[in-house]
């Protein structure tokens, strides 16, 4: 599933997606990467949201997280660096 439309906060929201990924060490582009190029999709077994994992064109493995909203949009949650 690679959706056509990811549906961002605005970069200053303090409490916005853009934001959260940051607090987290992942770019925006780092989430796209993975979106648009996954090793896998699954969904969390805790939350029952959708996941990507995928490693970035600089080597990092990750962990996205996301809602799907419709057939081709999607609003990231979270992601993290998948530990070893």
């Amino acid at each position: 599933m690679a959706p056509l439309r990811i549906l961002w906060d605005l970069e200053d929201d303090p409490d916005g997606n853009v934001q959260h990924l940051a607090d987290h060490g992942v770019s925006r582009e780092e989430f796209e990467e993975i979106i648009f190029h996954p090793h896998a999709f699954d969904r969390s077994r805790s939350t029952g949201r959708h996941i990507a994992i995928g490693e970035t064109s600089t080597g990092r493995t990750l962990i996205v997280v996301f809602d799907e909203l419709d057939d081709s949009t999607i609003y990231p949650i979270t992601a993290y660096e998948l530990e070893e």
